[in-house]
């Protein structure tokens, strides 16, 4: 792989109202992740905890796509694996029938491809994936929730899902069922042009739930130091309430020219299509 010179910055919070802070992170090169452990009593902590160790095997290596896409789907699987066992050694314990640890995970593995270096990308669940590029902020990833749902039919409007009662209702996680109707595992995936990323921003939703796109935009615009970025996304998220953990993790790519505009939806078929998992 060509040699890709990367910064970032990375910073985490407890917020205002949790006792116990069930967001994990990862910032160790070609890897980068996000996990928003879910369940309270069920330990979410533990679940983000094991998504990023799983994750952290990743790092320290170089990677071409498949082999790439192949030990992220290892990765996420072991995780999975883990929380299934816990799960179960946890109601053996005691702990209850009901007992379900689960996560959300977003991830970025630098991966070279026939085209150059890209991001491969992926998300399970509500945590976020943004890029930002030659001022613009775009969010890359979908939200596993039940409000994007309700937004994809047309049923609300964005700005409706923002203030739904049932917008932390997510519909995919990793691990055990840890919302009625959850779908275990089930990661997007997307391929992303380094040169179409200046910065990746990966946060939970304790920061995007509580610092909306613009002011998002206006941080990444103020701070040109990815450490700096991080922290101050999180400072506002707490300073908006802190009603939730708040993670944030920012990567920069140094040193890359501006590419055509960048299509997320066309990139994601076009990885299924690659992976074999579209005709």
């Amino acid at each position: 792989m060509k040699r890709v010179e990367l910064q970032h910055g990375a910073a985490t919070d407890v917020g205002r109202v949790r006792q116990v802070n069930e967001d994990a992170f990862l910032a160790d090169p070609p890897v980068f992740a996000v996990a928003d452990g879910m369940g309270g009593h069920d330990r979410g902590d533990v679940a983000s905890r094991y998504a990023v160790e799983e994750l952290a095997h990743l790092a320290h290596r170089s990677y071409e796509l498949e082999d790439g896409t192949t030990a992220v789907d290892a990765a996420l699987q072991a995780a999975q694996d883990r929380l299934l066992a816990y799960d179960e050694e946890q109601r053996a314990a005691g702990a209850g029938d009901g007992f379900a640890a689960g996560t959300t995970v977003v991830l970025a593995l630098l991966v070279e491809s026939v085209d150059g270096p890209h991001w491969l990308l992926a998300n399970v669940g509500d945590s976020r994936i943004y890029r930002w590029n030659d001022g613009e902020l775009e969010q890359v990833s979908v939200d596993h929730s039940l409000v994007q749902e309700l937004v994809d039919a047309g049923r609300i409007s964005p700005d409706d899902a923002a203030v739904h009662p049932n917008r932390n209702v997510i519909t995919r996680a990793l691990g055990g069922a840890a919302m009625p109707g959850a779908v275990s595992g089930a990661a997007d995936y997307y391929l992303l042009p380094l040169a179409a990323a200046e910065r990746l921003l990966l946060c939970s939703d304790g920061v995007s739930g509580m610092v909306d796109d613009v002011t998002i935009a206006s941080i990444l615009a103020e701070h040109d130091d990815p450490r700096d970025a991080a922290d101050a996304l999180v400072a506002a998220a707490v300073a908006a309430g802190g009603h939730d953990n708040a993670t944030a993790v920012v990567v920069d790519v140094v040193g890359l020219a501006h590419v055509d505009p960048y299509d997320s939806r066309t990139q994601r078929l076009s990885l299924e299509q690659k992976l074999g998992a579209l005709p």
